[in-house]
């Protein structure tokens, strides 16, 4: 028995069956949108994959907390050990509670030595201590001072622990844009003392008198002596 050829199915769109010409382009267009979709949903695949695989790295990365907010060395301790390189007693002031101090260090250029303490204040201001030195005991140069200074001129004198100090009072300037608002310098036997910062005058003065009674006298030898 012959088989029998189905009718051409009614497209209800065209109210009659396709023509050849019809149906190839719906299955051309029917395989384009295809692969469109197809290639959408890989992206969209991908993107998915690229983000999880950031979180996971985000996750894994140990963050711990900003450990310098906290940091204050031992300004005492460090002080005793640097001495011997220094060849003289170094500056260590008795700071009140809540004050950081975030660096005491020996630094030397320009044939100049120098004891730098930095810290942070019970106000969270910015307040320093610099005890300069030559290796054969002459006066530290102008220049130099007026370089950790900010270039800053002197505003009065007065007397604090048994210093004179040339005072330096500059509490007009922006504290977003110095770190020396108002400053003291002083000299202890052959050295020169700097003492200021961004805290207020009084803070400053305060701490001016906590580097005098670090000191104490005046070592009795130099540093060129001692070598």
């Amino acid at each position: 028995m012959a088989k029998k050829n189905k009718p051409p199915v009614v497209v209800a769109e065209l109210g009659r069956p396709e023509t050849t010409a019809e149906t190839a382009a719906r299955k051309a267009r029917d395989s384009r949108l295809y692969r469109q979709r197809k290639t959408v949903n890989n992206l969209v695949f991908s993107l998915l994959v690229t983000l999880g695989l950031v979180l996971v790295m985000y996750l894994l990365v140990p963050r711990g907390t900003d450990t310098f907010a906290e940091q204050s060395v031992n300004v005492a301790e460090l002080a005793v050990e640097a001495a011997p390189s220094a060849g003289r007693t170094l500056a260590a002031p008795a700071v009140d509670d809540g004050w950081k101090a975030k660096q005491a260090q020996l630094r030397g250029g320009s044939g100049i030595t120098s004891w730098q303490l930095n810290y942070t204040t019970a106000d969270e201001a910015y307040a320093a201590v610099t005890q300069a030195f030559t290796a054969d005991g002459a006066p530290v140069n102008d220049t130099w001072i007026a370089q950790q200074l900010e270039q800053q001129a002197p505003t009065g004198t007065e007397q604090l622990g048994g210093i004179e100090w040339i005072v330096y009072d500059h509490t007009d300037r922006n504290p977003g844009e110095a770190n020396m608002l108002f400053g003291m310098q002083g000299t202890w036997g052959n050295d020169t003392i700097l003492v200021y910062g961004t805290d207020t005058p009084a803070t400053i003065r305060v701490l001016a008198s906590q580097v005098a009674e670090s000191l104490g006298e005046p070592d009795a030898v130099t540093a060129k002596e001692i070598e």
